[in-house]
């Protein structure tokens, strides 16, 4: 059980550190900006995220309780899907690209907003989830309602810790990716193996 979540954490920190387009608009925003606007709109995704959990836990989990073979084919297709993401980021160019010019002034309370709505009508994060989270499940006592839920926080509490740590070193971390091009390369061989290694679990 322990060792699942533990798993699960270091999987989800390496994918929430790895360029993204959620995490680059908070680091944009925060040296723009400042620390403040970056960390409201970290909150504003998490709180999105909230929402993917809910969806996926009432959704997979009703699917488990009543048909296990189409749960196995959905996990299957998580697999399928987390070996295309891998192959997507091989394709990608491993150069972090991020540009603060033209970036329009908002308040924290519109940057909240705005992170809000860049998740919840995102639909590749509730597929994303929809592939992940299966994967993790880590109890046969507990519900399988709460065991979504647990991994929903755990993956909100990692990704809020990372991101905000985006938005408070945010001029560090630029000048960091500008003086360091090996850096991409890095990120990008490390979701590459986070993406296969889990893939690969499902499939054995």
């Amino acid at each position: 059980m322990i060792e699942t979540l533990i798993s699960f954490v270091l999987a989800t920190g390496t994918l929430a550190f790895s360029p993204g387009p959620d995490n680059i608009f908070v680091l944009t925003q925060s040296i723009v900006n400042g620390k403040k606007y970056g960390l409201a709109t970290v909150a504003g995704l998490m709180t999105g995220c909230i929402i993917h959990t809910t969806l996926v836990a009432f959704g997979v989990s009703e699917i488990i309780n009543q048909n296990p073979k189409l749960f196995f084919i959905i996990k299957l297709l998580g697999a399928g899907y987390l070996l295309y993401l891998a192959y997507q980021v091989f394709r990608s160019d491993a150069k972090i690209a991020f540009s603060t010019e033209n970036v329009e002034k908002k308040t924290t309370f519109e940057l909240f907003k705005k992170g809000f709505w860049m998740n919840v009508l995102n639909p590749k994060v509730t597929i994303f989830f929809l592939a992940f989270f299966p994967q993790f499940l880590f109890s046969d006592s507990l519900s399988n309602v709460l065991q979504f839920y647990v991994l929903g926080g755990l993956f909100i509490l990692t990704s809020f810790v990372i991101f905000s740590t985006i938005a408070i070193l945010a001029g560090t971390i630029s000048e960091s990716i500008k003086k360091n091009a090996q850096i991409g390369v890095y990120l990008k061989w490390a979701q590459i193996v986070v993406f296969v290694g889990i893939a690969v679990l499902i499939l054995l």
